[in-house]
């Protein structure tokens, strides 16, 4: 009896999977589908100059961005955007597991670390390009010094709510200090982590787009302020279509490490909620 009733129940299951994943296409293609029927009827009733239909502009993305222009605008913002993620990423942990660990630096550096998080980073493109001068190496450290806040605070405080309870366990079991970073402080911290981590991603992205607006001749955002400056209305909306395309890129990149790093907090959560 138990068998009929798991082999009747198994294809409910796989039906019930497969709805839920057309589901989740449809919520994902669905809007922005409509968006781009509303805007092609709008464009067609009421052309304007600077606002393209959308065929106008999928045509100007493959006639502008397939081909020579990927790996001499693309690939080089692409390069830059990720070392500036990685080395945000790391310093950021880095030093906020010391700062959240240490009592008297957290209660020292709070103050100045809030100033500086307050300050907006476009603002600091141009005073670092004239310091370091346009290369590369500036432009990575302007992706850093705006995009690493938002991973070193939350880690900051996802280190200093460890709870207490674990940590003085941790400490009766003889744990070594590296092996309470690695086994508990860390994975402790890791959801603040990740928060800090989805924020600096767009944070990261837009300074790429500004920093190579400065004295640069590559890039994309130098290609697409030369599209504007040009009056090449087609080609500047498809490098932005480009822009928001490597936003969903970085966005299904960070799901797919989160839901990794972060199985044993969304299996909890998922506990908790049954």
């Amino acid at each position: 009896m138990t068998a009929a009733i798991r082999t009747a129940a198994t294809p409910r299951r796989v039906a019930a999977g497969w709805r839920r994943v057309l589901e989740s296409i449809w919520f994902a293609v669905g809007f922005p589908l409509l968006l781009l029927v509303v805007w092609g009827i709008w464009a067609t009733v009421a052309p304007q100059k600077f606002f393209p239909d959308p065929v106008t502009i999928i045509r100007a993305f493959v006639d502008t961005w397939i081909g020579p222009a990927f790996v001499e605008d693309v690939l080089p913002s692409l390069a830059r955007l990720g070392v500036g993620i990685v080395l945000s990423i790391v310093v950021g942990v880095a030093a906020g597991t010391v700062i959240g660990l240490v009592r008297w630096m957290r209660e020292l550096l709070e103050p100045t670390l809030e100033f500086f998080r307050a300050i907006p980073p476009p603002v600091l493109v141009p005073i670092l390009m004239l310091i370091f001068g346009p290369q590369d190496a500036t432009r990575v450290l302007v992706i850093v010094a705006g995009a690493v806040w938002p991973v070193l605070l939350n880690t900051i405080e996802g280190v200093r709510s460890t709870d207490s309870v674990m940590t003085e366990t941790a400490r009766s079991y003889a744990l070594t200090f590296g092996e309470r970073i690695r086994f508990l402080v860390l994975p402790a911290a890791s959801p603040r982590i990740m928060a800090g981590v989805r924020q600096s991603l767009s944070v990261a992205l837009i300074l790429m787009v500004i920093s190579e607006m400065f004295n640069n001749s590559e890039g994309l955002g130098y290609r697409i302020t030369y599209f504007q400056t040009n009056y090449l209305i087609a080609q500047m909306w498809s490098g932005i279509l480009l822009l928001g395309l490597v936003g969903v890129l970085l966005a299904a990149i960070f799901g797919f490490v989160e839901r990794r790093v972060l199985a044993w907090y969304h299996g909890i959560k998922e506990v908790e909620r049954a």
